[in-house]
């Protein structure tokens, strides 16, 4: 019984390990964030991460709707995402990127957003930077932030 409780302590000891160091790779930025000729890259084929643009729209899993809006709207975004607990890297031109952290292990999420202002939209990524699956969690904060902005504008 002694060696029991001693293997699920041990065992729970390494799956603690395990998160505090997937916590610390996590802080990483990945070297690929930004437009790919003029659009945010696809996702990978883990189930992490949705886009709006075109080369996911055939791919369920991934695939999310951009946000309709103006000039306007693309200034709210930016208030918006600070509401929801987002720390803009960067905000130049056309192009946005907020990172969003949990609030236990500190896990960073990359969002990113390009405003097509010819077409009025503003396309969204929203990915995990470690691990494979994240319980919907990326899909979950891009319709929040889609319904805080429709109620800031």
């Amino acid at each position: 019984m002694k060696s029991l409780a001693m293997i699920v302590v041990g065992l729970v000891l390494v799956g603690f390990l395990a998160y505090i160091v997937m916590a610390v790779l996590s802080q990483r930025e990945p070297d690929n964030l930004g437009l790919q000729n003029g659009q945010l890259k696809p996702c990978p084929s883990t189930p992490n991460c949705v886009c709006s643009e075109s080369h996911s729209q055939s791919d369920s899993q991934h695939f999310i709707e951009a946000i309709t809006g103006n000039a306007q709207t693309w200034d709210a975004l930016k208030q918006v995402m600070l509401e929801q607990g987002g720390d803009i890297q960067e905000a130049s031109g056309d192009y946005m990127h907020i990172i969003f952290s949990t609030a236990v292990f500190h896990f960073v999420d990359d969002v990113e957003l390009r405003f097509d202002r010819e077409q009025h939209l503003i396309h969204l990524r929203s990915a995990s930077r470690i691990g494979r699956s994240d319980f919907g969690v990326n899909r979950k904060r891009v319709e929040t932030l889609k319904k805080a902005l429709e109620n800031n504008t």
